[in-house]
């Protein structure tokens, strides 16, 4: 077959399915299926002109919504250059956003359009304090998912938790299929080393919905109780000025190191001992099991996809969201038992290697891509 992989941020981008899907295209090279990759450039902006029409909705009632308009726009965006620069057919097309799934299905009618819908932009928005729950962009943003349904052959996502958000957006939620992101662990793997200190790792966007402000409140109050530990936070964002701050109100200059952006943290993140990440809203959560591949002990949130990740005693450890006393009492748990610490990690590294690999992956996309091939 002859693929397209058609991704909305360019697969350079760090971390999630921009950087997943190169590995899978490898994969499928070496199956001797032929897969490509298409994605809209940054450069490319407000050169898409015409009116937007979608069929299970009117977004004229938008008009004039800033964060609607920019959307719009994007798409409108992504219709042109796509026009501009495939002039070959397909046998099938894989989109990962709902923009990307839109414009292939209104450019290539004829051609089967799968689209796995990774995460909740409007969850995500609300979560940073951008729009409000059930306002005009929530209402309109929800509404793509009813169109998704009309518009592409098959709609997949990454975990149960996100397969019931969307069933409350569109006709029959049995349609929906499940693929969990999976990695290649030639990249994700344990690297032999010992600590003195306790080293606490977290990847992410800085970002409200990742509750960073609740992880370093709840480092101040490890520190409170006496465990020394160092805490590293790679990812970049708008909140970082506000968490150097708060780290610093909080006593925690000493302990605590701000990478930044880093293109490749997976090269790092095996020499730390936990990993935590107190998100407010994740769909799958792939960090995680990018983690517990390099055998790091895991510390989430009871939510989305992450509770799936984790069995909490098991492989893991899971407190509720926004409890600062409870992520400060799972982390002092892991600081004050290596043993348990380990036979953590061991379990969740067992538990991405059987249900996390990228070969898992692959056959349970290849049976999709098969099951939407035209004759």
């Amino acid at each position: 077959m002859n693929i397209l992989q058609a991704l909305f941020f360019p697969p350079e981008q760090p971390g999630g399915v921009s950087s997943m899907v190169p590995y899978i295209q490898d994969r499928f090279n070496k199956k001797g299926w032929t897969m490509e990759m298409f994605s809209l450039p940054k450069r490319i902006r407000n050169k898409g002109t015409g009116e937007v029409q979608f069929s299970t909705f009117d977004c004229s009632v938008y008009a004039g919504n800033p964060i609607i308009d920019k959307y719009l726009q994007t798409y409108r965006d992504y219709l042109w250059w796509t026009r501009m620069r495939i002039k070959k057919d397909y046998d099938l097309i894989h989109a990962h956003h709902p923009i990307a799934a839109l414009a292939m299905k209104e450019v290539f009618p004829h051609i089967p359009v799968v689209v796995t819908v990774h995460s909740s932009y409007e969850r995500e928005l609300i979560l940073n304090g951008r729009i409000q729950e059930d306002g005009p962009e929530h209402a309109f943003l929800t509404s793509l998912y009813r169109e998704l349904e009309e518009k592409t052959d098959q709609i997949l996502t990454v975990s149960m938790s996100f397969k019931k958000y969307m069933s409350d957006y569109i006709q029959d939620s049995e349609k929906i299929g499940i693929i969990p992101n999976g990695f290649d662990e030639r990249r994700f793997r344990p690297v032999p080393h010992e600590n003195q200190v306790t080293q606490l790792i977290t990847v992410c966007r800085l970002v409200p919905a990742k509750g960073l402000d609740i992880l370093l409140r709840a480092c101040s109050e490890l520190k409170r109780r006496g465990y020394p530990f160092v805490l590293h936070i790679i990812g970049d964002g708008p909140s970082r000025q506000e968490l150097e701050q708060l780290a610093v109100q909080l006593d925690l200059y000493e302990e605590t190191i701000f990478y930044g952006y880093m293109l490749h943290p997976e090269e790092f993140m095996p020499f730390s001992d936990i990993f935590v990440l107190p998100s407010r809203a994740e769909a799958f959560g792939s960090v995680f099991a990018e983690a517990a591949l390099c055998l790091l002990a895991l510390v989430g949130t009871d939510v989305g996809g992450i509770k799936e990740q984790i069995e909490d005693g098991r492989n893991g450890l899971l407190v509720p969201e926004d409890d600062v006393q409870a992520l400060a009492g799972a982390l002092e748990k892991l600081c004050q038992d290596p043993t348990f610490r380990y036979n953590l990690a061991r379990a969740g590294w067992e538990k991405a290697k059987k249900s996390y690999s990228l070969s898992r992956v692959v056959r349970q996309l290849a049976k999709v891509y098969e099951s939407h091939k035209t004759v």
